[in-house]
């Protein structure tokens, strides 16, 4: 089995790859990755000189690079979790992220037509259902909840996920999509809520809150994803949704002081800020169906999974430091100056 895992030198594709390297070792895995500010080969490094384990760094909405990876290395399956990803630089540069993630999914739908491929699996988010009230815990978004964006960054990836569900219709393509509640562990960006907290809180600098940190989202370890994304290749139904969530719903503000705690730093590093435009209030996803399905559930409670992702920025220090002061971006050149 050959694995194109593209966006792999992310956040959730390089704990994918170390998942897929540890449950499938036989497994051949491709990583295609345009190494953008949020991807870092240095994530990659215990792997990169594995025999079955290959690194290309291109664009996935670049056709004839994509082509040509295609017909060189001809993988069973694509998994694609490149895209762009933070909402506040959407709302900031919508182009960018209607060009790698409706453009550059396009481009590889079109290369699994032509060369063939066993499995497309397009990885996507809750954040295409909208938002739900905060006075309704009662409601969840399940796999029928009909899409309804909120920001250019949802925009994109509903558009990539209908345009994945009318290739496999109208070419029945052999394709499935799973759409996950918010991701944290190790080898996060340090842009996004969780990891910004905690090298904020260790350096003593404000913590931004967003408004009253009053929205909620569904937490899901980012191994149990992982898992969920394997399953999935394995045993689900072509042209399906699968909903992954963790269930376990916090507010934001909640998660800050729950990162404060365990560091044993002060609440009063916590400094509000004024709200994202268009903001959802809260995420909640129905996990049933991929439970019923196939089996899955998320296996990481909150308090265990947390206490894990902030001993990991304690100990991997100088990962995230190298990406505060920028120095990672020269890691590919370093790596491959002399090749």
């Amino acid at each position: 089995m050959k694995i194109l895992v593209t966006g792999g030198a992310g956040f959730i594709g390089s704990n994918f790859i170390f998942h897929m390297r540890e449950k499938h070792p036989a497994y051949e895995l491709v990583c295609l990755d345009k190494l953008t500010y949020a991807g870092n080969l240095e994530t990659l490094a215990p792997v990169m000189e594995e025999p079955n384990f290959r690194f290309i760094r291109a664009d996935i909405a670049d056709r004839e690079a994509v082509y040509s990876i295609f017909a060189a290395e001809q993988p069973d399956v694509v998994v694609n979790f490149a895209a762009e990803s933070h909402v506040d630089r959407s709302i900031e540069n919508p182009a960018v992220f209607l060009e790698t993630n409706v453009m550059g999914t396009q481009v590889l739908l079109d290369a699994c037509r032509k060369y063939g491929i066993g499995r497309y699996h397009q990885v996507s988010t809750d954040e295409v259902y909208g938002d739900l009230p905060l006075d309704r815990p009662d409601l969840f978004f399940t796999e029928q909840t009909p899409l309804h964006t909120s920001s250019p960054y949802s925009a994109s990836k509903a558009a990539a996920d209908l345009l994945c569900s009318a290739y496999q219709r109208t070419y029945n393509m052999p394709i499935t999509i799973s759409r996950c509640s918010n991701n944290y562990g190790p080898y996060q960006f340090p842009e996004k809520l969780i990891p910004l907290m905690i090298a904020n809180a260790l350096a003593d600098k404000p913590l931004p809150v967003y408004g009253e940190g009053l929205n909620v989202r569904d937490w899901l370890y980012v191994e149990d994803h992982c898992a969920a994304i394997d399953l999935i290749l394995e045993r689900g139904q072509v042209g399906q949704v699968y909903n992954i969530g963790g269930h376990n719903e916090m507010k934001n503000i909640d998660i800050v002081r729950r990162i404060l705690a365990i560091l044993g730093k002060p609440e009063s590093l916590i400094t509000y800020v004024t709200d994202r435009k268009g903001h959802d209030m809260r995420y909640a996803i129905d996990p049933s169906f991929i439970h019923r399905e196939l089996g899955w559930l998320p296996e990481t409670r909150f308090d265990e999974g947390i206490q894990k992702t902030v001993q990991w920025y304690l100990d991997n220090r100088a990962w995230w430091e190298r990406i505060v002061d920028g120095e990672y971006q020269g890691y590919y050149e370093r790596m491959y100056a002399n090749r």
